[in-house]
């Protein structure tokens, strides 16, 4: 039960963002692609399922291939269970993940610490929320420490680092996947 053996794609909001990330129009990608601006309205919105032909013709305009469109498709059945694992606790540090698959999220769970010296910056915005224990993180130039259910929201862009403040430190960290396109790239510094 709630198994799917052949699980649709959704492969409009796909086209939409690839169209968007090249500024480009409806008319404009129907003029490349040779297809109706409402049928290409109607991929977008997930009304229409493109033939394999009219895909590519799509792609093709879009400067890119259907194999790619398709590997960044939405899912049509949208529910996962990702399971705690119930096994014996492993060493730390560890990290896992909590979101499988190519979507438009990621979220990760860390426990104990990480790589405190390494600096992250990530294309799209994410939120840090420390489930148990404490962090300490650098980001911008500030400080901040974090304990037991704060969050810290950082936007596309930012550059910062983090480490564990104290041994039994969890913390969840839920972020636009990075293939999405939710900023426009900001210029770094």
């Amino acid at each position: 039960m709630g198994d799917h053996k052949e699980q649709h794609l959704r492969v409009g909001a796909a086209v939409r963002r690839r169209r968007r990330a090249l500024e480009l129009t409806l008319a404009v990608v129907a003029a490349r692609s040779g297809l109706s601006v409402p049928f290409l309205s109607q991929i977008e919105n997930d009304r229409a399922r493109p033939s394999t032909s009219s895909l590519e013709k799509v792609a093709d305009a879009l400067r890119t291939t259907a194999v790619e469109l398709l590997a960044a498709a939405d899912p049509a059945c949208s529910v996962d269970v990702v399971r705690g694992d119930g096994t014996e606790p492993q060493a730390l540090p560890r990290s896992r993940s909590l979101v499988r698959g190519h979507h438009q999220m990621h979220a990760s769970e860390f426990t104990g610490d990480h790589d405190a010296g390494r600096e992250f910056q990530y294309r799209n915005d994410q939120l840090m929320y420390v489930a148990d224990g404490a962090v300490e993180i650098e980001a911008e130039g500030r400080a901040y420490r974090l304990g037991r259910g704060d969050t810290l929201y950082l936007t596309g862009g930012v550059r910062h680092r983090w480490r564990a403040a104290e041994s039994d430190t969890r913390v969840i960290v839920v972020a636009v996947a990075e293939h999405i396109e939710a900023v426009r790239d900001r210029p770094r510094r």
